[in-house]
Order: C-alpha cells, then structure tokens, then sequence
C-alpha cells in the first residue's frame, strides 16, 4: 500500500457522501453485532468504503458514477473475493432510503 493511497483514503474520510454518513452512524464504535467495522480502509490497490476485518466482510457504497465504472467494481470485487472477502455493494439512495434494510443485510452476513 503507498502513501499516496493512505493519504487519499484520509481525505475520503473527511469527506462522505450523505449515504457513508449515514451508514457509518450505524457500524462506528462496534454499534452493529458487537463488531469493527473501518471507513475507507486501504486494502492493497483499493480504498474499501466499510470493512469488517475479524469477518472478512466489506460494503460498498456506490453512486450513480459507479454505473459507468461497473468493469472495474467487477474486477475490484472479484480481487476482494479471492483474498477471503465477502462483498456486499448497495446504492446511495438505497442506503439513504432503506437504512434499516441495509443495515439487516450487513447484519446477516455478520452472523
């Protein structure tokens, strides 16, 4: 990992989008199942929105962007996969919108 991903992983969290805002309320501080989760978390060549290392579990937040870069989500998931990873990926206005049914889906993959 360089330090220039460090560095940018550090100014995506100074600044989310209302979605990661939102979503990161509900997983800081161990609040969902008793468990870590981290925000733009350098993982070797990516910057993962929300990771649960001790569940190898990672969630995605994406916006209406991600639909013209779905290639390299493909590839990006199926990287994370094959190093253990389980990815879940949701959409802004789904995370904004459903909250709580977000949440449950996180939830259930912790289990």
């Amino acid at each position: 990992m360089t330090n220039s991903l460090k560095a940018f992983a550090k100014e995506l969290r100074k600044r989310p989008t209302d979605a990661e805002k939102l979503l990161w309320k509900y997983l800081r501080l161990k609040r969902l199942e008793g468990l870590k989760f981290r925000r733009q978390y350098p993982l070797d060549h990516y910057i993962i929105d929300f990771i649960c290392l001790e569940k190898r579990l990672v969630v995605e937040v994406d916006g209406g962007q991600h639909s013209e870069e779905k290639d390299k989500d493909i590839k990006r998931d199926a990287y994370l996969n094959q190093q253990g990873f389980k990815v879940l990926g949701f959409w802004n206005n789904e995370a904004l919108r459903n909250t709580e049914g977000v949440l449950e889906i996180i939830r259930r993959n912790c289990l």
